[in-house]
Order: structure tokens, then sequence, then C-alpha cells
């Protein structure tokens, strides 16, 4: 049986994406933050600090103990906040760009010892293009540098596929922070998880735009 890790497992793509791989037959091991409500979906979970690099270590020590390998990894944490830059605190700044761009960094790093040689990483980033818009500075400038993140680490892991998924609207809780109507095409998570999904079976690699 093949082993898919997702971090941000308590959240809607998450959660979703678990759902699709326990259909698949999956083992499907969850990660999700310490403050959050447990999903209660995934086979193994555990919750984690991803600010935290000691307990980053520990758990994935514990997951290895658990499992052999991981063939399927998903990042699907992240936050958003919505304040102009001249209103925005340097700290609020920090916390939206280790949500979406520093905790991708250390996630993937101490996951990459479990993961298998040919596996398929996933990391949820957006149009980032689409977002330059006031108020959110910060998120869009992430989730560029998550891009640039994504496309350097492909070539560091050459035997890995590494996709970084680009959704539009999706309707999750994400659309509470913001002063924005979510678009009536808005994608539900379901539908994003089956779109990674048919991603991994045809081996996509690169950019995934699903707008």
């Amino acid at each position: 049986m093949k082993t898919a890790m997702v971090w941000g497992s308590s959240g809607a793509i998450g959660s979703a994406i678990i759902n699709q791989l326990n259909r698949e037959g999956w083992i499907t091991v969850g990660l999700s933050r310490e403050d959050s409500i447990s999903s209660k979906v995934a086979k193994l979970e555990f919750k984690v600090n991803f600010g935290d690099t000691q307990n980053l270590e520990e758990t994935t020590y514990l997951i290895s103990q658990e499992v052999d390998e991981v063939n399927f990894w998903v990042y699907a944490g992240g936050d958003i906040m919505y304040q102009k830059v001249a209103d925005m605190t340097p700290g609020n700044w920090q916390s939206v760009v280790d949500a979406n761009l520093n905790n991708v960094f250390t996630a993937v790093h101490y996951s990459l010892p479990l993961l298998a040689e040919s596996a398929h990483i996933f990391i949820i980033g957006a149009v980032s293009e689409r977002l330059r818009l006031p108020g959110l500075a910060a998120y869009a400038a992430s989730k560029a540098g998550l891009e640039a993140f994504a496309e350097t680490l492909a070539k560091e892991e050459r035997k890995k596929r590494v996709t970084i998924v680009r959704p539009g609207a999706v309707t999750t809780p994400f659309w509470d922070k913001v002063p924005l109507n979510l678009p009536k095409d808005a994608a539900t998570a379901e539908k994003v998880a089956g779109k990674i999904y048919e991603a991994f079976l045809s081996e996509h690699k690169g950019k995934l735009d699903l707008v």
C-alpha cells in the first residue's frame, strides 16, 4: 500500500485530499496545527507546531516509525490577512509569510528523508499574479515566492515530481478573512482534491493551473 502525507490536514483542501486518498486505499498521514480542530479523517494524525523545527523533526521521526516511505506529499496549509502595507505590522507580515512560504520549506526539509525516490510533491499555491491587490501584499508576495521555491526544489530533487498547484477561488473559510466576494464559479475543495489526484496519476509536474 502506498502512503500519503498531507500537511494542513484539518483545512478544507487538506481534508478533501485525505478523503480522496482514503477512498483509493492509501495509507494517509495528516499533520495539522496544534490549535486546529482535528480532521479525524487521516489514518494517522499528528498535531504539530509548524514554526517549531524541533517539533517538526521529532514528529517526522515518529512518522518514520509508522510508515516505510511516503509516495504522495502535499502541503495544503497557509493563511491570509487583509491589511495594506501602511497598516500592517512587521509581525503580521511575518506571520503570513511564515504560513505560506517559510513553513513550506521546513515541512519539505524534514519530510525529504521519508519520501520515496520517485515521490510526488504537491504544494498548494495560488494564481499570485491575480492577487496583487490592495491589502494582499503579504499573501501575494509569499505565494509568488512559493513558485520560485517549488521550481528550484524540482531542479534539486530531479527523480521526484514537484507540482505547484494554482487554484482560482476555492470555497474555504479563507474568504471569511478578506472583504472580497466569493466568485460564483469558485471550485469546491473536493474538486481541487480530485484534480490533484488526477495530476498524480498522469505524473504531472510543474505548474498545475486550476482556473
